[in-house]
């Protein structure tokens, strides 16, 4: 999949970084960084993964949003009691936990959690694009030729 993504240039990059932002285990830093080493344009290619990243995690925070209580305690068997310490856990930062969506793997349940708790969106996205873009930011910076 990365080279048929690889393939496709600035937008396989978009791509990748979408997918790789959502609940599907994908490397969006193997893409970019294989298109900045193949010279690539890094002010274009910080743009296109950032931007995927940032849509991916977007998306992930409205799956979670569109979450019930009731869903997870049913599907999960996770008791109301767990949800309701790890709400408070999650207000104590609020949407600053916002900025760890870049985070591999966990990235993603940051977003999906920030989502289902109801965190104000606005601000949510706001740090998921501030902690994207500086860690996209970081590979063009060092993978600049």
């Amino acid at each position: 999949m990365l080279e048929f993504l690889a393939d496709w240039g600035y937008l396989g990059l978009f791509i990748g970084a979408f997918i790789a932002a959502t609940v599907l285990p994908f490397s969006s830093d193997v893409l970019m960084v294989g298109l900045l080493l193949a010279g690539g344009d890094p002010v274009l290619s910080f743009v296109c993964a950032t931007a995927g990243n940032w849509l991916g995690g977007l998306t992930s925070f409205w799956i979670g949003w569109t979450g019930k209580w009731e869903w997870i305690e049913k599907w999960f068997r996770v008791r109301r009691e767990t949800l309701e310490k790890q709400k408070l856990k999650i207000d104590r930062y609020g949407p600053l936990l916002a900025l760890m969506t870049w985070l591999p793997f966990v990235g993603d349940v940051f977003a999906i959690a920030l989502g289902f708790y109801r965190l104000v969106p606005w601000k949510c996205a706001l740090y998921m694009l501030i902690g994207k873009a500086s860690r996209f930011a970081v590979y063009a910076a060092l993978f600049y030729h």
